[in-house]
């Protein structure tokens, strides 16, 4: 794996020397990552072969037996969320097996971690993948999970900023300080810095509009799902979207849109393209190889059709 040569900018190394003006629509899976599941190495060369994009990992540190918080897709919880892997250790694992592909948390449960080692984390993995790391984050939903790391739930999203606030100031800063309310620390030396300046692209994850707005304020992109219960389709709302920016003082085009789980459907991966999406993101379920690699196919071949 390469690095970003000294006093040479980084280029993203999944746009596989395409013009930085290219519109064309990346792809994505993501997967909880488990032992029974395929395994991160194997997966990333499979994704690499069919010309995918980027791997991404959520991340649950544990789930308790209580249920303050019911699941947001309904039901049961299911298996794969009790079982999941560190999403840190799986995506070093498929970086290393890969050149090309981006690795990324989907999504890093920042309330619950420590900043200080987690800035470490993010720094070491962008490092080791040779500036491959995209850095998806979220606030969290359950509510008995962020009180055992000792988080009140009504406390999570400030916590959640002042963390990424404070993350910021370690990756760019020699001697990095930062004084809230939930993170608080004088001046101190910590490395490695991350590969790719001034750090990898922190992509806030959630439903509109609360997740807009934290994106817009302190995000370089955006995760939505395709659809959940309060809207059909996210397509529909990205103009919104980007008024939100520019009304905020940012520039609509420089906060990156991942769609996450979207249908299947040519017209609609038009449509993304045409709206600026950066990349899709599709859901692979928790399988052995002989099960996800015809997936990732089906995946594969339905982008090609679609002219991404």
């Amino acid at each position: 794996m390469t690095a970003a040569e000294p006093g040479k900018p980084w280029r993203d190394p999944a746009r596989n020397g395409q013009q930085e003006e290219s519109k064309m629509l990346k792809s994505g899976v993501s997967m909880f990552f488990t032992d029974y599941s395929m395994q991160p190495g194997a997966l990333g060369q499979a994704l690499e072969q069919r010309g995918f994009e980027s791997l991404w990992a959520p991340e649950h540190s544990h789930i308790p037996l209580s249920r303050k918080s019911p699941f947001p897709g309904g039901g049961d919880l299911p298996k794969r969320y009790y079982d999941a892997m560190d999403p840190f250790v799986t995506l070093t694992a498929a970086a290393a097996a890969t050149k090309m592909l981006m690795v990324g948390t989907g999504v890093c449960l920042v309330a619950q971690r420590d900043p200080i080692q987690t800035a470490k984390l993010v720094a070491s993995i962008d490092q080791v993948s040779g500036g491959r790391f995209l850095f998806g984050v979220g606030n969290g939903w359950n509510q008995d999970e962020l009180e055992d790391h000792g988080v009140k739930f009504a406390d999570r999203h400030k916590a959640a900023r002042e963390r990424i606030e404070a993350m910021k100031q370690i990756w760019t800063q020699s001697k990095p300080e930062y004084h809230g309310e939930f993170v608080n620390f004088d001046a101190m030396m910590t490395w490695p810095k991350p590969v790719r300046k001034p750090h990898p692209p922190v992509i806030v994850g959630g439903a509109f509009p609360y997740s807009a707005r934290r994106a817009i304020r302190y995000g370089d992109g955006w995760i939505p799902q395709a659809a959940r219960s309060g809207y059909q389709e996210i397509g529909d709302l990205i103009p919104e979207f980007r008024k939100m920016a520019t009304e905020a003082g940012r520039k609509p085009d420089e906060i990156a849109v991942t769609v996450w789980f979207p249908r299947r459907e040519r017209d609609l991966m038009k449509r993304y393209a045409d709206l600026g999406v950066e990349r899709v993101v599709f859901n692979l379920e928790s399988e052995a190889a002989d099960k996800v690699l015809p997936v990732i196919d089906e995946i594969a071949d339905f982008m090609r059709a679609a002219g991404a």
